[in-house]
């Protein structure tokens, strides 16, 4: 019932899991996850922002005495073509800042992640294995 693939359990092996060391595996596991939502949260704002992008672009065609429907929350509201667009800048400055934001904590965890990695490769080695499928 043995096999020698790789990722596979082999109970003969020398490898010593402390407390700590399982702690650091668990810390990178929930860093990880972490980082993944935050990219998930990362595409959805810069299509977000590509879309506001398309609307000003589509706009650009409009008549300046035409009543723009906005929606706001729930509800549409119709507004000049002047104040649509300064409400669509005003909603892609945001989007583009709460990117930012989002970057920065991205990078802050890869950070933390690159650190825990050294750490256990170090230890263990080729018997642990942080690395993401996608990569």
């Amino acid at each position: 019932m043995t096999s020698s693939g790789k990722g596979t359990f082999r109970p003969d092996s020398d490898v010593h899991i402390s407390y700590e060391d399982q702690q650091n595996i668990n810390k990178f596991a929930r860093l990880n996850a972490k980082a993944d939502d935050i990219k998930d949260e990362l595409k959805i704002k810069v299509n977000d922002v590509k879309n506001l992008e398309e609307a000003v672009e589509e706009l650009a065609l409009a008549d300046e005495s035409d009543k723009i429907p906005f929606l706001v929350g729930e509800v549409f509201i119709c507004q000049n073509l002047e104040n649509t667009m300064e409400s669509l800048e005003k909603m892609k400055v945001k989007k583009q800042e709460e990117i930012s934001e989002l970057e920065a904590k991205c990078e802050e965890l890869k950070s933390q992640m690159n650190d825990l990695k050294a750490h256990l490769y170090g230890k263990f080695g080729s018997h642990i294995n942080l690395e993401n499928e996608e990569e």
